[in-house]
């Protein structure tokens, strides 16, 4: 298990969102720009590098930055209790992309989140588990997450499909305080955009708990890092914060990319909060 970003796209990242030139950056700890910049793009060095003044230049929590440098992960996820979620990760050239497959093992109904680059692994699973596919949430419309809408709608012409997109039809468009079940299951949502516009977190719980257990969070968050703000970054970090780290701690987080993690793992250990 790796994590989406190393020390560099975190860095980078954060000076982004902090209008931090290179060159500032790469004073403030000793470094040539063009060190900086190859630092960036690798995560790696040959100079030893003073993480403290780094995040106290890049607007990171400078305990929790020294601790992905020292190879901190996300405690591995025992989703013993969650039998009927299926974590799904595509790969077309050098990106990955996950979604999720989620179902009501009474009913056997099941909702997919995302659909990944492939949608070959997606239809393998519903047959495999003899599905159907009520339901598919778009956590937000970049290429690399709706990949593999058409085929999975042309499978399956009778799911709904659930966006935030403006561009969608209105009959596609999340609803405030909308509930949707899936058997014993529910699901609801929280707008979070910042890393797109239309960016949306979909909770899954059960219908006789309040608390959700699993979050799937798009690009808003990863493990320890978060996805590009595009200009938006105080909305971005806004969002996460009100609408994902509010969360109970157990919540599961499923990003776009990289390792499952949980609101207690980054409330704790992501260098961006």
């Amino acid at each position: 298990m790796q994590l989406e970003d190393h020390l560099g796209d975190i860095v980078r990242k954060a000076c982004a969102a902090n209008n931090i030139s290179a060159a500032a950056a790469a004073a403030a700890v000793g470094l040539t720009e063009s060190e900086f910049t190859a630092f960036g793009e690798t995560g790696q060095s040959a100079k030893k590098i003073n993480f403290a003044a780094l995040a106290k230049v890049a607007g990171l929590n400078p305990a929790k930055l020294e601790a992905v440098a020292n190879g901190w992960l996300p405690a591995p996820i025992d989703l013993s209790g969650w039998r009927e979620l299926r974590v799904i990760t595509t790969k077309k050239d050098d990106l990955t992309v996950n979604c999720y497959l989620v179902w009501d093992e009474v009913q056997r109904d099941a909702a997919l989140f995302d659909t990944g680059l492939d949608a070959q692994p997606v239809l393998d699973i519903i047959a495999a588990e003899g599905l159907t596919l009520r339901h598919i949430f778009i956590t937000h419309s970049h290429w690399d997450h709706v990949e593999a809408l058409p085929q999975i709608r042309a499978a399956w012409p009778k799911a709904r499909v659930h966006t935030s997109s403006k561009n969608a039809p209105v009959d596609q468009r999340n609803k405030n305080a909308e509930i949707i079940p899936l058997g014993g299951l529910r699901v609801t949502h929280r707008e979070t955009p910042g890393h797109s516009e239309d960016g949306v977190t979909y909770l899954v719980g059960n219908w006789q708990e309040d608390a959700p257990h699993v979050a799937i969070v798009g690009d808003a968050i990863f493990a320890g890092s978060m996805g590009n703000g595009n200009g938006a970054w105080d909305l971005a970090k806004q969002k996460v914060r009100e609408q994902i780290l509010s969360l109970p701690p157990a919540t599961l987080l499923c990003p776009g990319h990289g390792p499952l993690t949980t609101v207690a793992e980054e409330k704790a250990h992501n260098p961006f909060f």
